[in-house]
């Protein structure tokens, strides 16, 4: 998948997809922000990675590199 592959793909989509796929725990662990780490919600990460470019960055990479089963 490329990054042109994201066009038109939400973020709350991209974070939903990762969530369902890795879980809070093993998100945080593979992206280590505080959002992800303490209380957990779409709503609150949303929030942070809407106006913290470098960690939207790595969550739209892992969303990349991430081979989903289904």
């Amino acid at each position: 998948m490329s990054v042109q592959e994201l066009h038109g793909i939400t973020l709350e989509a991209i974070l939903t997809r990762l969530v369902d796929h890795y879980g809070w725990d093993q998100l945080g662990k593979r992206i280590v922000i505080n959002c992800f780490l303490s209380d957990p919600s779409i709503r609150s990460s949303l929030k942070f990675l809407r106006k913290t470019p470098w960690a939207r960055k790595e969550v739209e990479d892992l969303y990349l590199n991430t081979r989903f089963t289904n």
